[in-house]
């Protein structure tokens, strides 16, 4: 009996070890093809506890709603955006903060941007994320045109890789916004996973691929949207021909998801395993522009 046990002990921590080593290999490599050349990323691989790698993101840091009546104050502390086991961590919670501008909100989240510190025209921009959820709780992966601060937004364009509000827990957005094409007239997509799996419940990949004359959605391998400027109205511009920068943030509340109510729970963590971008390689290049 006893050695019978110490045998079923040793076979049950093998496998375990085994299921450990696999998750920690979960991770994907980045893409090796002719088609794609990766040209920046950010794995998020240091010491757990560590902040954010500053040479890569910038801070937004405030509490004035953010034009959607949102009701986190969004600050660069380790508390609100740091690295664990692989992952870049933005944790959104519950508790009163006033910032230096001296605007007091009930929830503190993070939002990271690259502005300054790299854009990019075209390619393949992806991120691998596990989600949060719950009422009110508003996970974004987008990007906005490098001149933002100069004309302003929607002048600028805005590309929302991945939208999710967490009361729709199985289904996420993707769209593309510009003058004449804001808020609820944005042409807008939706993807929404089989079977009630919940975007909480794993990782998955958000990405678009981007050229001269579309922009097209993923959720892992599926492509669920392409969109093109024949998807605008003539009035319409198209404003996808220049850089964006990155942004990733988790927002509490605003016009679209609603309040915070009694089945919100906080803290609410939003993980991303990876972000990446590519160019499409020259000799893809070469054979896109063969008649």
């Amino acid at each position: 009996m006893r050695s019978g046990r110490t045998r079923s002990l040793f076979l049950y921590a093998l496998i375990t070890s085994l299921v450990i080593f696999c998750g920690a290999q979960a991770t994907p490599a980045p893409l090796k093809s002719t088609e794609w050349t990766l040209v920046w990323s950010d794995e998020f691989d240091g010491p757990s506890g560590s902040p954010v790698d500053r040479s890569k993101w910038a801070f937004d840091i405030g509490g004035g709603g953010w034009g959607n009546q949102e009701l986190e104050f969004y600050t660069d502390r380790s508390e609100n955006a740091f690295l664990k086991d692989g992952n870049l961590v933005i944790k959104a919670a519950a508790e009163k903060y006033t910032g230096a501008n001296g605007v007091t909100r009930n929830y503190t989240s993070a939002r990271l941007r690259t502005l300054g510190k790299f854009s990019q025209t075209y390619g393949r921009f992806e991120a691998r994320i596990k989600l949060p959820y719950g009422q009110a709780v508003w996970p974004a992966f987008w990007m906005l045109g490098d001149d933002f601060e100069n004309i302003g937004w929607p002048a600028c364009g805005e590309i929302d890789i991945m939208e999710n509000i967490g009361k729709e827990p199985s289904t996420i957005h993707g769209s593309i916004h510009g003058p004449g094409y804001t808020g609820g007239a944005g042409i807008e997509a939706h993807y929404t996973l089989p079977g009630k799996q919940r975007f909480s419940d794993d990782f998955h990949i958000f990405a678009i691929e981007w050229d001269t004359e579309s922009v097209s959605f993923y959720v892992d391998k599926d492509l669920y949207v392409r969109r093109t400027r024949a998807d605008l109205k003539p009035e319409w511009k198209w404003v996808f021909d220049k850089s964006f920068f990155l942004i990733l943030n988790l927002a509490v509340g605003g016009d679209w998801p609603g309040n915070p109510d009694f089945t919100t729970v906080f803290p609410q963590t939003m993980l991303v395993d990876y972000v990446r971008v590519y160019q499409r390689s020259e000799a893809a290049k070469k054979e896109s522009a063969k008649p």
